[in-house]
C-alpha cells in the first residue's frame, strides 16, 4: 500500500472514530467522513474495496503504527524481551484509550463468524509487530509459537481493558503481568 493511500485511509479512520464509539463500525459513517474531507465521490470504495472489513483492519494497523511511534521514548536496551512485550501492550492501550468505545465496537465486529478468518490475520500481525519490535530475530517454530501465544494474551487483555476503570488501568495490568509471567 502506498504511503498516500495509508495517509488517507488515517484521515478517515480519524474522521470517523468519535461517531464509531457511539454508532459502531458502519458504513455510512465511512461514507460521512470521505465528505467531510472532501474527497471523490466513491473514495471509500477505492479506499476500501472489501468495505467495512477492509475498515476495521486498516483501524488495527493504525493502532499498531500509533503504538509503535509511542514506544520511540521506552529504555528498550534496558528492559527484558517480556517487559518489552508489556510495554507494547500499554502503549497501545494508551494510544486507543480516548477510543475504547470503538474498540469494543471492533471486538465484537470481529466476532463475527464471517469475520473470523481476517481477525486472525489482524490479531498475528499485530501480535507480529510487538514481538519484532521486541528484538525476536526467531526465524523456526518459536517464531511461531511467540506469536500464538501474544495473540492469546493480547485478546484476553483486552476483553479486561475495555471494562477496566481504574486508575491507570492497574487491573488490566495485573491481568496482564499474570499472563506474561505463565506465557514466559
Amino acid at each position: 500500500m502506498t504511503t498516500k493511500i495509508q495517509n488517507l485511509r488515517d484521515h478517515v479512520i480519524e474522521a470517523m472514530l468519535d461517531d464509531v464509539c457511539s454508532q459502531g463500525w458502519k458504513w455510512s459513517l465511512v461514507e460521512d467522513a470521505t465528505r467531510e474531507l472532501k474527497l471523490q465521490d466513491t473514495a471509500e470504495k477505492t479506499l476500501f474495496p472489501n468495505g467495512l472489513i477492509d475498515v476495521v483492519t486498516h483501524f488495527s494497523d493504525y493502532a499498531d503504527r500509533k503504538m509503535i511511534t509511542a514506544l520511540d521514548d521506552i529504555p528498550y536496551d534496558a528492559l527484558r524481551s517480556k517487559d518489552r512485550v508489556r510495554a507494547a501492550l500499554l502503549a497501545r492501550y494508551e494510544v486507543l484509550a480516548p477510543h475504547r468505545e470503538a474498540v469494543r465496537h471492533a471486538l465484537a465486529f470481529w466476532a463475527l463468524p464471517t469475520h473470523v478468518v481476517q481477525s486472525q490475520r489482524v490479531l498475528w500481525r499485530t501480535a507480529d509487530r510487538i514481538w519484532d519490535w521486541a528484538g525476536d530475530k526467531a526465524s523456526d517454530y518459536s517464531r511461531h509459537t511467540k506469536r500464538a501465544m501474544l495473540s492469546s494474551i493480547l485478546v484476553g487483555t483486552s476483553m479486561v481493558w475495555i471494562t477496566d476503570d481504574s486508575k491507570d488501568i492497574m487491573v488490566t495490568q495485573a491481568f496482564l503481568d499474570r499472563r506474561l509471567e505463565n506465557a514466559m
